[in-house]
């Protein structure tokens, strides 16, 4: 009977993982976000708004560590010929200039206070099978996290924020 109880309190703590595993902070993440802001700082300090001045998007967090991350631009043309496999070549190249998602696991550093995005796939393909980390800061119902290297390349780093929906 002892060892029956043991491996029942086992079996009801390691259920109980799920959430309280992920830290704080983690639990702090899980949700709905929406895009507030997303630029590419420069080496001297000016920015370039990647996606327009009114990019929209949407970032889940779920608790057992799942993520989904959409970014687009919100001025994008539509094609003329209403069909994306007849997209001219001027069409084609603002939607893939003016989209970035990518989804998979996720986890938090607490003390260094990064986020840890390990992407299974993304429309950009570089990044498919790699772990992306980024140090974040929480504010109220604000999250902002820096992007080392961002899609584009070059010597930029990438700044972006969200805004918690609902609650």
């Amino acid at each position: 009977m002892w060892m029956g109880m043991k491996a029942l309190k086992a079996v009801i703590v390691l259920a109980g993982l799920g959430l309280g595993s992920l830290g704080a902070n983690a639990q702090q993440l899980v949700g709905t976000w929406s895009l507030v802001m997303v630029d590419n700082v420069l080496s001297d300090g000016s920015r370039v708004h990647l996606y327009g001045d009114a990019p929209q998007g949407v970032l889940t967090f779920d608790a057992e560590g799942h993520y989904a991350l959409q970014i687009l631009r919100s001025d994008r043309p539509k094609f003329a010929a209403n069909d994306k496999s007849k997209g001219t070549e001027a069409e084609n190249l603002a939607a893939v200039r003016g989209s970035n998602t990518h989804f998979g696991m996720y986890s938090v550093n607490e003390q260094a206070h990064t986020v840890t995005f390990s992407i299974e796939h993304a429309f950009f393909p570089n990044w498919e099978g790699t772990k992306q980390t980024r140090t974040f800061r929480l504010m109220g119902d604000r999250f902002r996290y820096v992007v080392p290297t961002p899609t584009t390349g070059g010597n930029v780093t990438g700044e972006v924020e969200w805004r918690r929906l609902g609650k």
